[in-house]
């Protein structure tokens, strides 16, 4: 498994890497979120690029994702019981 860093590398958030732990760790959100999440901003971003202030549109979009990666894995786990 890859380190955190290099999702944010490959996702070309790396500068913002300690805005988004302190973000996870203020809402209380593990690795796993996280890594989810910065793909999920990762594919907003391709699609629709912040047109100023980059790291005011990353916290909110950061924000808004780690709560639908949440959701995702907790769906994925309990949709295993009914496989």
């Amino acid at each position: 498994m890859y380190s955190l860093d290099m999702y944010f590398v490959s996702a070309g958030f790396i500068d913002l890497l300690p805005t988004a732990l302190r973000i996870a760790g203020e809402l209380n959100f593990g690795v796993a979120e996280v890594i989810e999440a910065i793909c999920k901003v990762s594919d907003k971003y391709r699609q629709y690029p912040p047109t100023r202030n980059r790291a005011a549109w990353f916290e909110k979009v950061f924000t808004e994702k780690l709560g639908e990666a949440r959701a995702d894995i907790l769906a994925y786990k309990e949709g295993g019981k009914y496989r």
